[in-house]
């Protein structure tokens, strides 16, 4: 009998393990292998949950960007009916996390694949933002050129103004200050951009202001975790 796939979220700050339900134990328990962004921290995350687990009862692998030989071994094993969770390395398994290649492998093969709930924080963002909720698009990271940059930030400016739609893209923490001065540059200055930093965290602050707003403070969140939302 083939085995099933659990998507075991993780908080997105360590101070926040309330976020995730208490049932995601249960599952842990189920699963005979792991496969994982990052061993340590996830074998740590697991012993908050469950102290009593014992760590070398389990067989781990990692993720990376999920090669050819790692998508093998990961569908071997769903044969053989082992049970395999996958954990990203911070919120939601599949969602802007190289987990979704192995998820697809699971679909190819029909095994059955188990989504446990847990932190999104794009969809915390959104909630939060008070911009569309009926149609949004989530962009991941934008170029790192400058030029390309600001022209993709005025491609999703218009794309959203066309269609009604929120547009949602991370940085990386170290690049957010330039990032967020190069959308007050590119939009216009009615255009909604929502700035979301530390959710779930005793820091997180979720705020949106049109672009002539921002313009008059522009925030300082340099090497926090934060994730952006435009609305034309």
């Amino acid at each position: 009998m083939q085995g099933h796939v659990y998507l075991i979220p993780t908080f997105l700050h360590e101070e926040a393990l309330h976020t995730l339900p208490a049932y995601i134990v249960d599952d842990i328990k189920k699963c005979d292998v792991f496969f994982v962004e990052n061993e340590k921290t996830t074998r740590r995350f697991f012993k908050k949950l469950w102290k009593e687990m014992v760590i070398d009862n389990y067989e781990w692998h990692a993720i990376h960007k999920a090669e050819d030989g790692v998508k093998t071994t990961f569908v071997q094993l769903l044969k053989q009916g082992k049970n395999i969770g996958i954990v990203s390395e911070a919120g939601c398994p599949g969602i802007a996390d190289p987990g979704q290649v192995l998820v697809e492998a699971a679909q190819q093969v029909h095994a059955v694949v188990k989504p446990l709930v847990g932190p999104s924080s794009i969809l915390l963002a959104l909630m939060a933002s008070g911009m569309n909720g009926q149609c949004f698009q989530f962009n991941g990271y934008l170029p790192i050129d400058g030029l390309e940059r600001k022209k993709k930030i005025k491609e999703l400016e218009a794309d959203s103004k066309r269609k009604n739609c929120t547009h949602i893209f991370i940085e990386t923490p170290y690049r957010n200050n330039g990032l967020i001065k190069d959308v007050l540059d590119s939009c216009q200055a009615d255009t909604k951009f929502c700035i979301a930093v530390d959710i779930t965290a005793t820091t997180e602050s979720i705020v949106t202001k049109p672009i002539k707003q921002w313009k008059q403070q522009q925030p300082d969140i340099h090497k926090r975790l934060a994730i952006f939302l435009l609305m034309a």
